[in-house]
């Protein structure tokens, strides 16, 4: 068996974009299925986040915790943000979020894993990052607004995370699959196993 996704585009016979907001908007597809019939599909098209967890020398993994309107409460998250620019190096991207949201470089950067955070609703593609050697970056701090505003920063030992993650405790997704894989690698193969920052991302193509 090959234990791999693979690309596949069945036939559409009709686009529509009910509705453009500033980053994102939502499509409505008729798509042909295998049996001859055709099924509308309404999702969110996206265009892609990256997300670092940050590891200092006391393997602690930098936190934020900020308010999240769609479900009503406040999470603890690791920074993340969109891919603003088509084509944008997602390492760079990943570095800005971890500059404006945490005050914070790195200089040892490795990818993670690579997901689609909801494939039945939406297209978005999500890059997390491994990053240590961990220092304050400098010049003045990113000026912060509306969420952002009510930011609260944390380290928390990585061991504790997996924890609040398997009880149900954290919820956010670039957190969860963060710590949880960064678990798993080390039970397995071993950070240096991971793939270098600058790693080929089909589902968002980029110029190195």
């Amino acid at each position: 068996m090959d234990l791999q996704d693979t690309p596949e585009e069945w036939p559409v016979t009709a686009t529509e974009t009910p509705f453009q907001g500033k980053k994102t908007s939502v499509r409505t597809d008729d798509v042909v299925m295998r049996d001859g019939t055709v099924a509308r599909r309404d999702y969110q098209v996206h265009p892609g986040s990256v997300a670092v967890l940050a590891l200092d020398e006391q393997d602690r993994v930098l936190l934020i915790k900020q308010y999240r309107h769609p479900v009503r409460q406040k999470l603890w998250e690791i920074p993340a943000g969109l891919l603003d620019v088509p084509g944008e190096n997602p390492l760079h991207a990943a570095q800005r979020e971890l500059y404006e949201e945490a005050h914070v470089k790195a200089a040892d950067w490795r990818v993670l894993t690579d997901v689609y955070t909801s494939p039945g609703g939406t297209d978005e593609a999500l890059r997390i990052f491994l990053a240590r050697d961990l220092a304050e970056a400098e010049g003045e701090r990113y000026e912060v607004s509306d969420e952002e505003a009510d930011m609260e920063l944390a380290r928390v030992p990585l061991a504790e995370l997996v924890r609040g993650a398997l009880a149900g405790d954290l919820h956010n997704t670039c957190l969860v699959v963060g710590v949880l894989s960064l678990a798993a690698v080390r039970a397995g193969d071993g950070v240096d196993s991971l793939r270098p920052p600058t790693a080929p991302w089909p589902a968002r193509p980029f110029e190195a």
